[in-house]
């Protein structure tokens, strides 16, 4: 689970404040816990708040840089563009050790992904797809250019979460076409269950994804698990169903190892929250940190 946790404090439910999701991030970064902790994510129109409200807080030295993911609008190149000139500020190190490696776009047709991909080279790009339908050419044509895939599992409401079936495919397309994925919203938690959907007191509740059952049923998939079992598994409620040992983790009968793992999460990258603290201390509350 190195670096699989990309911070999404600034959206939905927690929507921070600016201010308030760069200190929780240099608070994880200064941490035991700072392992699990990946990129810090933020619309491009926010770039310029990053920096006024992080003033004093980003990092000083090149060794400890920050990494970002940046949401990019319909406007690819004119927000390109923007990053571009972020990055630019940011080599002085006076203004904080920080960088945008990394951007993340939607798109709903072959066209709009060939089109992106004359102004992100240079970053590591995820393609945000519709799952409804079979996403089958939007995958061809991200593996095409050579980019990633990103798969949104959730929201505020039951209706935002997309069916099993259709993340099980979506899955079984990016590994058929050797296509790295991330994951994002609806998964705060590391095993499928009925939770509330935002934070407040009077919350509708869900079924939510758990983020180790969409990584494992991942790596399982990636090792030859058919569709039925990647839906019970990724669909799978009981703790004790899932057993890590020195061998590896099994489920059900099947076992992967170390070296599975590791080639698996070369294919399933990261999940965005909006909360850290909530997957890591799930994760500690199972008894598996």
């Amino acid at each position: 689970m190195e670096r699989v946790v990309d911070y999404a404090g600034l959206f939905p439910p927690a929507r921070l404040p600016m201010a308030d999701a760069v200190r929780a991030y240099a608070d994880v970064r200064a941490s035991g816990d700072a392992w699990m902790l990946g990129r810090f994510v933020l619309p491009v129109s926010r770039l310029d708040e990053f920096d006024d409200a992080g003033a004093g807080m980003h990092p000083a030295s090149a060794a400890d840089s920050w990494a970002l993911s940046a949401l990019v609008s319909a406007d690819v190149e004119l927000d390109v563009a923007s990053i571009h000139a972020f990055n630019d500020r940011h080599r002085d190190a006076r203004r904080g050790a920080v960088h945008v490696d990394t951007v993340e776009l939607k798109a709903a047709r072959p066209d709009q992904i060939a089109a992106a991909d004359e102004f992100v080279g240079g970053f590591d790009a995820f393609f945000e797809v519709p799952v409804d339908e079979d996403p089958a050419a939007l995958i061809a044509a991200i593996a095409g250019i050579g980019a990633k895939a990103k798969i949104r599992t959730g929201g505020l409401t039951p209706d935002a979460f997309p069916g099993a079936r259709h993340v099980v495919r979506f899955i079984g397309c990016c590994l058929q076409h050797g296509v790295a994925f991330k994951a994002t919203a609806g998964l705060h938690h590391p095993l499928r269950a009925e939770y509330p959907l935002t934070y407040e007191p009077d919350a509708p509740r869900g079924a939510m994804y758990g983020y180790l059952n969409l990584f494992l049923t991942a790596a399982f998939m990636s090792r030859g698990l058919d569709d039925a079992s990647a839906l019970a598994l990724l669909e799978e409620r009981d703790a004790s169903a899932l057993r890590f040992d020195a061998e590896g983790v099994r489920w059900d009968g099947h076992l992967l190892g170390a070296d599975d793992l590791r080639h698996a999460r070369r294919q399933a990258v990261a999940f965005g929250s909006c909360s850290f603290r909530e997957p890591v201390d799930d994760l500690r509350a199972l008894g598996l940190l």
